[in-house]
């Protein structure tokens, strides 16, 4: 709390509740009793800008509720104290936005695109419908070839068909595959982007 604020804001003697306030029921209370005035009256001062009035009715809420052995939030007399506090919490953050810089992103990072996994797991979806396009010994052999990684002798061994068919099926599945992912809406750089 500033020097300002402090001394701006004589606290009202104790209230009736004043012995051991409970924080839910006195902030309860504070709300109840003065939280619309006071963010309207902080919304005006903010010139509109509800969010930053809400944050600081926050505030001044808890900065209440540090004196709530002085202050009784159900009573009209504390509403001075809530108002002072208020102004100078608003002047305040007003004085600090002024004394620094104004904050600046580059434009162009504005723009750049953030990966959430969302596209993966899209792409991962659309070439899973792609592969059952594909007929059985094609998936199989497109499984062991590019997913497991194995060459096409090892490939064979494991089907027990000549190399020559694992040459063959694999040419083939990777052409369904293409034109299963194509008829999807994908290509090779990516998404087909729609005309428009």
């Amino acid at each position: 709390m500033s020097a300002s604020t402090s001394t701006a804001n004589p606290i009202p003697g104790p209230g009736p509740h004043a012995a051991e306030p409970h924080p839910d029921e006195f902030l309860r209370a504070l709300y109840d009793f003065h939280g619309s005035a006071l963010l309207q009256f902080a919304a005006r001062r903010l010139e509109g800008d509800w969010h930053r009035a809400e944050d600081a009715l926050q505030e001044v809420a808890i900065r209440a509720w540090r004196h709530a052995g002085e202050l009784d939030p159900t009573e009209d007399s504390v509403r001075p104290w809530l108002f002072t506090a208020l102004r100078n919490l608003v002047i305040d953050g007003h004085r600090a936005r002024q004394a620094r810089p104004p904050e600046t992103g580059d434009p162009e990072l504005a723009h750049l695109p953030v990966s959430d996994g969302v596209d993966h797991m899209l792409t991962s979806q659309v070439l899973v419908e792609a592969l059952r396009d594909l007929r059985p010994a094609q998936r199989e052999v497109l499984l062991h070839v590019h997913y497991l990684g194995r060459s096409v002798n090892q490939t064979a061994k494991v089907l027990g068909v000549p190399p020559g068919t694992v040459k063959s099926r694999t040419y083939y599945a990777a052409r369904a595959m293409r034109e299963a992912l194509h008829n999807r809406g994908l290509y090779a750089g990516g998404l087909v982007r729609e005309a428009g």
